[in-house]
């Protein structure tokens, strides 16, 4: 064998599709984006308000800039993750001349509103921007069985794919910059709602000596049935129409009388269930009672 090519396949080479990324922000989340470029192989150009905190990504092979304006040179694509808007305006205003023909990808949570105005200012400097919301924990990134939702220019995500498709799996929402954030509040909001209602089932059948592992593998099949019925209701959502065909509002507040009763008997606090009694009531008084249980989505419109 030839010296030189054994020495060549001897040694890590980058992919054939790696890129320079830089990364502004390295709090736990900032940093799992970092160390899942560098473990794809990415030139990663790192950036921190505390320098210490890019120590460990150094180690790894990360570039640590010494300013803003330092890393975003370094890179095309520009990865930023702070605690919220006013902190990335602060940071990148200053060099927004310096972002002018590349890629910005803003992964800090916030509203779609701070979203939108965000990405007015970037269009005004020329700089592609692409919103994203991380639909996972810092343990998760690298995975891609979780989500990373974007919205806003499409070239970006088109040019970028794969580098972004290291952090998770990129799910394109659009146009408009603000719906990565929509998307994010809502998801989180369902994330908690499933999170109480299993708490407090779990707190139920606890009661009777029944285990949470035990209970959550149950549980976790039946929610695989609760998708089926929510993909369903959304169907009668778009169109408008409620048809009780599966079961009905005046059907479910009798069901949950036997979840309260149960959870009386064993001392499981009673909020959670009392609420979602409430807002079916408010669909019976108005009428609705023979309509499926997605006509509820009036008494939240309403609100």
């Amino acid at each position: 064998m030839d010296l030189v090519q054994g020495a060549t396949a001897d040694r890590e080479l980058p992919p054939m599709n790696a890129q320079n990324v830089t990364v502004i922000g390295l709090g736990q989340m900032g940093s799992a984006l970092a160390g899942a470029l560098l473990d794809a192989g990415h030139t990663t150009t790192v950036w921190n308000r505390s320098p210490d905190k890019a120590g460990p990504l150094v180690a790894r092979g990360a570039v640590r800039a010494e300013t803003v304006a330092e890393a975003v040179a370094a890179s095309d694509l520009v990865l930023v993750c702070l605690l919220d808007y006013p902190s990335v305006r602060e940071l990148l205003v200053p060099v927004g001349e310096s972002l002018h023909g590349k890629a910005l990808v803003n992964l800090t949570s916030g509203s779609p509103e701070q979203a939108r105005e965000h990405a007015k200012w970037a269009a005004g400097w020329g700089i592609a921007y692409l919103d994203g919301g991380i639909m996972t924990t810092p343990p998760g990134v690298g995975d891609s069985a979780h989500m990373f939702l974007y919205s806003g220019a499409p070239e970006v995500l088109a040019a970028h794919h794969d580098t972004l498709a290291a952090l998770g799996d990129p799910v394109d929402l659009g146009t408009d910059p603000g719906l990565a954030s929509l998307y994010d509040s809502g998801l989180l909001g369902l994330m908690w709602s499933v999170f109480g209602g299993w708490l407090h089932a779990t707190a139920l059948t606890g009661a009777d000596g029944v285990t949470a592992k035990d209970f959550t593998t149950i549980a976790c099949r039946w929610l695989k049935t609760v998708s089926w019925f929510m993909t369903g209701y959304a169907e009668q959502i778009d169109a408008g129409e409620y048809p009780g065909h599966d079961a009905t509002i005046d059907v479910q507040v009798a069901a949950i009388d036997h979840l309260l009763h149960a959870g009386a008997d064993r001392g499981i606090d009673p909020r959670l269930p009392e609420l979602h009694l409430e807002l079916m009531r408010q669909m019976v008084a108005a009428g609705h009672g023979k309509d499926s249980y997605a006509r509820v989505i009036d008494a939240f419109r309403a609100s």
